[in-house]
Formats: structure tokens, sequence, C-alpha cells
């Protein structure tokens, strides 16, 4: 059983008794956290999408942790002008061990249930003859002349000037 809940503009795919770090909400350690926005559930056979959301379904958790996260170097360089800036910058999370999945009275449905009307029919082409061919080889023919020049050839040779 999982579920794909929206927490802090990300989305995450859960499991009951997972530890999640998600963007930092606020709360001590140990008090209850519950995600509303869960935009898909999955019992292991039938899946329910939302649309958007699922509003029968509720992940229930617990903080565990609130921390920082590793600190990232922002370094912004433009060469041949002198321009250096470094800074650090620490994401602050917080971990939320996953209790348990509600679902109440969700009518599950398959993911995937494929539509026959929409499909039409595949024609299947006409099979051809798979015999080989034998590859002939074709002769080159020579160019044709064109009638100007076939004219002059044909026409009697011109006559010597007689002095």
């Amino acid at each position: 059983m999982y579920a794909v809940v929206n927490s802090g503009g990300k989305q995450y795919k859960i499991q009951q008794g997972e530890i999640l770090r998600v963007e930092k909400i606020s709360g001590d350690v140990g008090s209850p956290v519950t995600f509303d926005r869960v935009l898909m559930f999955s019992d292991g056979e039938n899946v329910n999408i939302g649309k958007p959301v699922l509003d029968s379904v509720s992940v229930e958790g617990h903080i565990v942790e609130q921390g920082k996260a590793q600190k990232i170097i922002v370094f912004k360089y433009k060469r041949r002008k002198r321009f250096r800036r470094k800074n650090g910058h620490r994401q602050e999370f917080t971990a939320v061990l996953i209790d348990r999945i509600n679902a109440q009275g969700t009518k599950a449905q398959k993911a995937a249930e494929p539509k026959t009307e929409a499909k039409a029919e595949v024609k299947q082409p006409k099979a051809k003859d798979t015999a080989p061919k034998e590859a002939v080889a074709k002769k080159a023919e020579p160019k044709k002349e064109t009638a100007k020049k076939v004219e002059a050839k044909n026409a009697a040779p011109p006559e010597e000037a007689k002095e």
C-alpha cells in the first residue's frame, strides 16, 4: 500500500513506516502531522487517482527530526570584471515518520483500463512475393545527341571553295 502526497510544492511516494524528509513544517519533535493533499492511492491491486486530490484519503505521521541539510556553496563569478561572490545556504527540513494511510470508502479503479471502443482496426498490408529477386544489371545507354547535331552530321559535307 502506498500513496503520493504533495507537500512543500513537491510530490512524494510514501509507504507506512517510512521516514520522509520534506520542506520545513512547523511543530516540535513528536507532534502529529497530517497530509491531506493525497494525489494517488494504491492498495496493492487497485489504484485511485485524484482529480486533482483524493478527499477520502489522508496520511498521518509524526515529526521525528527538525534540522538543516548540508551546506551548499553558491559561487557567482564574472570573468574579466573582478566579480566574485561566495555564499552558503542550508535548507531546513522536517523528517516525518509515516504512521498510517487512512483510506475511507474509496472505490478503487484500475489504473490503466484499455478503451476498446476508441481503437480502430489496423489493416494488415497484403503480403507480396517474398521470393528473392535476382539482380539484373542494366547497361548504360549512350546519351542521345540533340536534333541539330544529328542533322548537321547527316547533311552533305560543305563544298570546298574553288580558287
